[in-house]
């Protein structure tokens, strides 16, 4: 059953139809069809026309909704209107016309732009904030990693921060994570979505089913964490400002609205 708030994202091959609808049972959220990196270049044309015959069969208000990772234009000319098609994922975003570009040719469809280089992160906000079609931002970091130079996981940081702070700032949801590449090591997806959840990202992309109920548990609130959530907003039961709980802990607006939010993702 797919969450209130989709916290798993799993990517799938265009190319290979029979995955896709398979991916559906997998536990995700959100399936994402994939066009760009996950389709060799003589597969691409066989990918797209299999993934408009599929989103012409599925229904648009399915239980587990389909997101494609398009390619060129040419797949968003192919899929937009497509009744099973729940959003598009735009690759190597750099510009706020790009989006204006994409969203004149897939007028109502969601949009998620992906910001995989230095340019793509310095503007990172005017991208979010391009149309109201865009509905999140995230990053390519295997991409943005090779732009920057960077070896250490640490030297994303930043560029990971941006991205948080840009989508808040234009009242979009926090980002979720990229893709950890290392479908054998659960241990360390765990560590990396702790540290991306302790960053602001809400949710992560994952290239396996394995990784699916790790990130699901990494990103769900603690029994600990939604039992002080619950303690909060059962004192805060008026707006007249801070106060103190019986324990010490100061409570005011803030602190109120983050135990709401953590209660909103429990489920309760």
């Amino acid at each position: 059953m797919t969450a209130a708030v989709p916290l798993t994202w799993l990517y799938v091959p265009g190319d290979r139809p029979e995955v896709v609808r398979k991916a559906r049972d997998s536990g995700a959220d959100v399936v994402i069809v994939d066009l760009e990196d996950a389709v060799a270049p003589d597969r691409k044309e066989y990918a797209r026309s299999a993934t408009a015959e599929l989103l012409s069969e599925a229904a648009g208000d399915a239980a587990v909704p389909f997101n494609v990772r398009v390619h060129t234009e040419a797949d968003v000319l192919a899929l937009a209107g497509l009744p099973g098609l729940a959003g598009l994922r735009l690759p190597k975003i750099t510009h706020a016309a790009s989006v204006h570009h994409i969203a004149a040719v897939a007028p109502g469809v969601a949009l998620c732009p992906l910001l995989e280089s230095a340019l793509g992160i310095e503007h990172a906000y005017s991208v979010a904030a391009s149309h109201p079609q865009v509905r999140s931002i995230a990053l390519g970091e295997a991409d943005l990693r090779a732009d920057l130079g960077v070896r250490e996981d640490a030297g994303l940081d930043w560029s990971r921060s941006r991205v948080v702070v840009a989508a808040r700032a234009a009242g979009l949801a926090p980002p979720t994570q990229s893709v950890f590449p290392d479908v054998r090591d659960l241990d360390g997806l765990w560590a990396s979505c702790a540290h991306g959840r302790a960053l602001g990202f809400l949710g992560r992309a994952a290239i396996h089913p394995r990784q699916l109920p790790v990130i699901e548990r990494a990103y769900r609130p603690t029994p600990r964490e939604i039992e002080a959530a619950a303690e909060i907003v059962a004192a805060a039961v008026t707006d007249e400002g801070a106060l103190a709980l019986p324990d010490g802990r100061f409570v005011d607006a803030a602190v109120v609205a983050s135990a709401r939010r953590t209660l909103a993702l429990a489920g309760e």
